[in-house]
């Protein structure tokens, strides 16, 4: 059984627990506090367990000439790439507000930690975990210094390779017990080709002490709803108000709509999901008393016949005989009373048959 452990307060993950659906907000709020507070309403209302966001340190993230760059897009809140970052970016005051907000409401609040003094800030806001984006994922100062804040994690694994991932396992493992692996692919939108939903099975086999979940990016809620039928524990999906909106991340999230129905779609899987013991329940009971075959007589039988197979067939029977999945069993068995062609082989006047079967 994997290691199960509180994510949020009150909310354990892995195990039987239910799947830990997060709400990742990033920077969808286009750099506006009142959106940003909209969203974590809405992750709320739609029944997500977490709302993300994403936090930088600018100066520790980008060198000077990565800030400077000329940023002509579509997408751009200003002329070089410093600026639209700026642009999206909450303070360290904002993310308080946020926090505060989330509170309010009722709902987790965490973010991934772009680099190493936004998960300073992070730890120093107390958030109940620390995400590691895909882009951090094989920086491994970064993952041994997050690991000892020992606050749980939550890892993507998008634009990783299996090796790779062993070496990350190993290092948090090392310093940090409670931490969930997420198969991602970091593109957007992503194309069902190159989801990879197997590497969860992977996953699970090469990190069986540890909970296993998925971040996608893909369009609709399809193949998110298929990872939690492979086991995932975890589901982090991209959110949005508008899909239209200015933003390379809006194409790939979930309207509040869609969060709703992947998070409905979610519940009732686990409550499918049984627990792996086949066998007759309650409910198919009155399909089988009404259509469950027992054994028939195929000829009269008289009182003290030894039975042998040609006597007997399977039917559909009133009322119901010895059960159908018995019938070699019958074979050289003794009847203790007349039996008629077509009637059904009661359990009770089979000899030796009651007491094996408990009648």
């Amino acid at each position: 059984m994997p290691l199960t452990f509180e994510l949020c307060p009150g909310r354990m993950i892995g195990g039987d627990h239910p799947c830990f659906i997060i709400a990742e907000i990033g920077q969808n709020h286009q750099g506006d506090i009142e959106i940003a507070k909209k969203m974590i309403k809405m992750a709320k209302d739609q029944g997500a367990d977490c709302a993300k966001f994403q936090k930088s340190e600018l100066e520790h993230k980008f060198n000077k000439k990565a800030l400077e760059r000329q940023y002509k897009s579509v997408h751009s809140w200003g002329k070089t790439y410093g600026e639209h970052k700026r642009h999206l970016e909450f303070s360290h005051d904002q993310y308080r507000e946020l926090q505060k907000y989330a509170e309010e409401v009722g709902i987790c609040f965490t973010a991934s930690g772009m680099d190493e003094m936004a998960v300073e800030f992070l730890h120093e806001l107390n958030v109940p975990f620390l995400k590691v984006g895909s882009g951090d994922t094989n920086n491994f100062p970064y993952l041994e210094k997050t690991a000892k804040k020992g606050r749980p994690m939550v890892v993507s694994s998008g634009m990783q390779s299996m090796e790779t991932m062993r070496r990350v396992y190993k290092t948090v493992k090392k310093h940090n017990p409670n931490f969930a692996i997420l198969q991602c692919t970091s593109a957007y939108p992503l194309e069902a080709e190159d989801v990879n939903l197997r590497v969860i099975t992977e996953y699970q086999k090469e990190f069986p002490d540890i909970p296993i979940g998925y971040s996608g990016h893909e369009s609709g809620i399809s193949i998110s709803v298929a990872a939690v039928a492979m086991g995932a524990k975890v589901i982090e999906r991209h959110v949005t108000l508008d899909k239209t909106w200015k933003g390379n991340d809006h194409e790939a999230s979930l309207e509040p709509a869609e969060l709703a129905e992947l998070v409905r779609c979610i519940r009732l899987v686990e409550r499918a999901q049984g627990t792996g013991i086949k066998q007759m329940l309650p409910c198919e009971k009155p399909c089988h008393d009404k259509l469950g075959k027992s054994l028939v007589a195929t000829v009269k039988i008289p009182k003290g016949t030894v039975l042998t197979q040609d006597m007997l067939t399977v039917k559909v029977a009133e009322p119901m005989g010895v059960a159908a999945e018995d019938i070699f069993q019958m074979v050289g068995k003794t009847v203790t009373k007349d039996v008629e062609e077509d009637d059904s082989l009661l359990p009770e006047v089979v000899d030796g048959y009651c007491k094996k079967r408990k009648c």
